[in-house]
């Protein structure tokens, strides 16, 4: 074991539980613990929401893409999900935070009723469950490359540190710790990225980033899709995740409400996203710089394994330190996400847990931290973890949220329809492929609706499954939450 490397992590937990407790002090209701009181300034609302996004999927999961795929590969994160953020600013946070909401799931009973209400929190909490569990793998990834822990038994010590800690303070300790922690996380990123791009440049990083785009496969430098028009479906199937799946997410919504101002939540929004995918370009290059300099891939990371190349001793520390702390500051924020939903819209709805909120709140932070380490152990990659939580929202929640936002007319009946039948044709889509078929993934993308049609007689019939292969599960489910939301405002009902 790396015993100084041990002792700064050990020191940088101490000292975040310490700031965790102090923060704890500023909670005396529900509204204090979920959302910090409304009270956060331009500077904790951008940090929070910067840190939050910030995680194991643009860290080490972009790194890896860009290393086995090229700069195609991260279009999900950072580039969708940058955008996602700024188009939040835009369009979305100031008719948001003007409704003095808690949970995305009371903007559905505010604009549908209780029956919306209830389907829109079922739907919001079980896709955080795998982006939760998306960051106790990166941090039981971390903890076998520098502490020889097992990843298994890493992802439970994870799971006992971000349920100690989100539980403490909630939305208070969240935002504090969040914005420290980025801070740490751009030193340790920097400091890597100085020291790899200058051993690519023979000691100027400067020279190491132009041999990166001289001598990188200009396949691997593009974010467009491959020719045809199936690569272009599934490419923008990944952008409409990405950009519109996040966007009725807690995470995000839980930090516009928390803004000081409907201006302030705008401007986090916007300035979060910009700074997001110009940092999120770091990690691509390291991953597409580690093939030039010939890094051999470990599986548990090519980022830890430059760190271990090419760091002295102390900037390793420095480096694992702000990889973990940023980890951690998602998962926190991730956990403490859907737990809210779960105590505010569903266990609200008993008296017994009514009565005591902060209890309620508490008690669905352990629920949704037992419910991701479960999905840590499902073995999927942190981008596919990632990748399937936004798709769930997209499709079941994204429609009825710009309608419930921007539309004169909120009918429950379309709501409900919007949700179910989206959510419906993706998951089916999803099960047909998994049991049916070879996934998408597996094959190449111009051979796949073909694939799909050449299992499936009589011929018109095959001419179908073409056309519905072509379309990637997100925009199926996409366009039938759009055809329930207009059948379900068909005829006469009543609109909220």
């Amino acid at each position: 074991m790396d015993w100084p490397l041990t002792f700064v992590v050990s020191l940088y937990l101490i000292g975040i539980f310490a700031l965790s407790i102090y923060a704890s002090g500023q909670v005396h209701d529900e509204a204090d613990y979920v959302v910090a009181g409304r009270r956060l300034p331009l500077w904790l609302a951008w940090g929070t929401l910067m840190a939050t996004w910030f995680g194991a999927a643009t860290v080490l999961g972009a790194a890896e893409a860009a290393r086995d795929e090229g700069v195609r590969g991260t279009l999900l994160d950072p580039f969708a999900s940058g955008l996602a953020l700024i188009v939040a600013g835009l369009f979305f946070a100031k008719p948001m935070w003007e409704m003095k909401l808690l949970t995305v799931g009371d903007f559905f009973a505010q604009r549908y009723g209780p029956r919306a209400e209830l389907v829109a929190s079922f739907l919001l909490i079980p896709g955080y469950l795998g982006w939760v569990g998306a960051q106790f793998v990166a941090l039981g990834n971390l903890q076998e490359i520098f502490f020889g822990v097992p990843t298994a038994g890493g992802i439970l010590i994870a799971a006992v540190i971000i349920l100690a800690y989100t539980w403490i303070g909630g939305m208070w300790s969240v935002t504090l710790t969040d914005t420290l922690q980025l801070g740490v996380l751009l030193v340790g990123m920097l400091i890597l990225g100085f020291s790899v791009f200058s051993h690519l440049g023979d000691g100027s990083p400067v020279d190491g980033v132009s041999r990166l785009f001289q001598e990188t496969e200009p396949e691997k430098l593009t974010l467009l899709p491959e020719p045809g028009l199936p690569a272009a479906m599934l490419w923008l199937g990944t952008l409409a995740s990405g950009m519109f799946g996040n966007i009725p997410g807690q995470d995000l919504m839980q930090r516009v409400f928390a803004a000081n101002s409907a201006k302030t939540a705008s401007r986090a929004c916007v300035l979060a996203g910009v700074i997001y995918i110009l940092f999120g370009l770091l990690p691509i290059g390291m991953g597409l710089g580690s093939l030039l300099l010939e890094v051999e891939a470990n599986p548990q990371g090519i980022l830890g394994t430059l760190a271990h190349e090419f760091l002295s001793p102390m900037l390793k520390a420095v480096f694992v330190v702000s990889l973990i702390s940023i980890i951690v500051s998602t998962a926190t924020s991730a956990v403490l996400s859907p737990a809210t939903v779960l105590a505010h819209n569903l266990f609200g709805r008993f008296t017994s847990f009514g009565r005591r909120p902060l209890l309620m709140e508490r008690t669905a932070v352990l629920l949704v931290v037992i419910g991701s380490v479960v999905m840590a152990y499902t073995g999927e990659t942190i981008l596919g973890l990632l990748e399937t939580s936004v798709a769930t929202v997209l499709v079941g929640l994204f429609v009825p949220l710009v309608v419930g936002i921007y539309g004169r007319r909120h009918r429950e009946r379309a709501a409900l329809l919007a949700m179910l039948l989206g959510i419906g044709v993706w998951a089916g889509r999803e099960l047909l492929e998994a049991i049916l078929l070879p996934p998408a993934e597996d094959v190449a993308a111009a051979d796949y609706p073909a694939l799909v049609a050449a299992t499936i007689q009589p011929r018109w019939l095959a001419t179908v499954g073409y056309y519905f292969a072509l379309l990637p599960s997100s925009l199926s489910g996409l366009i039938a939450s759009v055809a329930g939301y207009a059948i379900g405002s068909l005829g006469k009902s009543k609109s909220k």
